[in-house]
């Protein structure tokens, strides 16, 4: 009985544990109230800055620079001796925030990601500069070899309003019209900021097909342009093409814009250099002269042809009218540019996409919807159109044009250089990742093997996570900015500083 009796009391609930209870449910309801009337952002950050691990998330975030669209990955790598096996040194992601490492996404679009297009614009710079000064693997002696920096552009499909420096636009003395009532001139000056500026005077005028077309072969008439460009040259120096290589290289280096009017022109280094390459000088009779001929000859012969088709009727596509060629000088004199002058240019262009001059968009369209839902002018979306409507003939199925109809049938790369020009863009990722690393990066060689296994595990931020890495991305761009006028000073003001 008395054992009974002890069981009743010690199963007796007390008063003051069940008030303590209460009380503490009811403040956890509270708290799940308030955190449902938050935004989703605010309960995201809430969730990220409570994370154990969320200094480390920051340390990845600026190791990539604010990437607004990284890549995450998960694996390990393992450095160990090959004889002795010993380990050397081992990472895995076991340990950081989500059990993933974030890298960068590496998009050279500004639109896209201003970070990583800031940084691929920089290794543009690096890469064109040294094809004309030297350094990164390529020797000073280019400086003195035969340069030129070309301009190619699309011949004209149709007149579309332009900016002429204060002048007006197409000034006519008599009034005509084109055969549809429009008409032929205008006499507005227009600004940078016209959104007039590249639309042409009639649209029912103009030569969408053939705008298109010149589009998607582009890249084959640039092929057919350096191969003319060897061939004069050959032929300059009275020996065979097939026996060129022995006498001389051809190198070239180009990157492609849109331009208002939504026509892609190309910037063009062409260098001349000696059957072994930078290191190497061309013969005597390989001069800047003969370089400039064989450039403008080229681009006034070179063509390819289009596929026939009763669709449009046989095309042949060459250069516009507006080609332009100039000497590249070691130093700027007058209105010659120098080698760092055509980088700076080249670098600045390759950033931008076709969204960005808005001459199309930087994703691709998937149907007839999409391109009518598309924001572009009726212009680009008349191009796009055209691009939909003639990749459906099957004697153009070749060109892919509904695939690149987003980029208005223009598939080939923003830049590209032949092999021996400089340097590559996975060389300068190396050379930027081994200067981070340091002393700490285990040496290379035959002694030392290396095992890595990784994987794909996703994209993105989250909300709160997209609001934190814009201010580290400004952070970022600020002390850049603080770090070029510190530069710009102590070469204007050094010896006062």
């Amino acid at each position: 009985m008395s054992a009974e009796y002890g069981n009743s009391a010690t199963r007796t609930f007390s008063p003051s544990a069940a008030s303590s209870a209460l009380a503490e449910r009811s403040g956890v309801l509270a708290r799940e109230l308030r955190l449902q009337a938050l935004s989703e952002a605010d309960r995201d950050l809430i969730r990220l800055v409570n994370d154990p691990l969320f200094s480390r998330w920051k340390e990845q975030i600026k190791a990539i620079g604010g990437c607004a669209n990284p890549i995450y990955l998960s694996g390990s790598t393992v450095i160990s001796d090959a004889a002795t096996g010993e380990v050397i040194s081992s990472y895995s992601t076991d340990g950081e925030p989500g059990e993933r490492l974030a890298v960068r996404c590496r998009n050279r679009r500004a639109s896209v990601c201003e970070p990583c297009s800031r940084l691929h614009a920089g290794d543009t710079f690096q890469l064109v500069r040294a094809g004309l000064s030297g350094g990164k693997g390529v020797p000073e002696s280019v400086k003195d070899h035969p340069r030129l920096f070309a301009t190619l552009t699309a011949p004209s499909f149709g007149p579309v309003h332009r900016v002429l420096d204060g002048e007006r636009c197409r000034p006519r003395r008599d009034d005509p019209r084109c055969d549809h009532g429009r008409r032929l001139g205008c006499g507005l000056v227009h600004t940078e900021d016209d959104p007039q500026v590249g639309l042409p005077l009639c649209p029912d005028c103009y030569d969408y097909v053939g705008h298109v077309l010149w589009h998607a072969h582009a890249g084959r008439l640039w092929n057919r342009f350096t191969t003319a460009v060897r061939r004069h040259l050959a032929s300059a120096g009275g020996i065979p093409r097939s026996r060129l290589g022995e006498h001389l290289v051809v190198s070239f280096a180009k990157v492609a814009e849109f331009q208002r009017r939504a026509a892609i022109h190309f910037h063009a280094v062409v260098r001349l250099d000696g059957p072994d390459g930078p290191g190497s000088s061309a013969p005597a009779w390989a001069t800047e002269g003969a370089l400039l001929d064989a450039v403008e000859h080229a681009a006034a012969s070179s063509f390819a042809t289009v596929p026939e088709s009763e669709a449009y009727g046989t095309e042949r596509v060459g250069w516009g009218g507006q080609f332009d060629a100039h000497p590249i000088h070691p130093l700027p004199e007058s209105d010659v540019p120098s080698g760092s002058a055509v980088a700076g240019y080249v670098a600045k262009y390759v950033t931008k996409g076709a969204a960005d001059t808005g001459a199309g968009q930087d994703y691709r369209v998937t149907s007839l919807e999409d391109i009518r839902a598309a924001v572009v002018n009726s212009h680009v979306r008349a191009l796009m159109g055209t691009c939909w409507r003639l990749g459906g003939l099957a004697e153009l199925e070749h060109l892919r044009l509904r695939p690149w109809a987003h980029n208005l049938g223009y598939r080939g790369h923003i830049l590209t250089k032949s092999r021996r020009y400089s340097t590559t863009y996975g060389a300068l990722r190396e050379e930027r990742a081994d200067y981070r690393q340091g002393d700490s990066k285990p040496t290379d060689g035959p002694d030392v093997v290396t095992e890595s296994t990784w994987r794909y595990v996703g994209s993105g931020y989250t909300p709160a996570e997209a609001d934190l890495v814009l201010g580290i991305a400004e952070d970022h761009a600020m002390s850049r900015q603080l770090a070029r006028e510190a530069r710009e000073d102590a070469a204007q003001w050094g010896e006062w500083l």
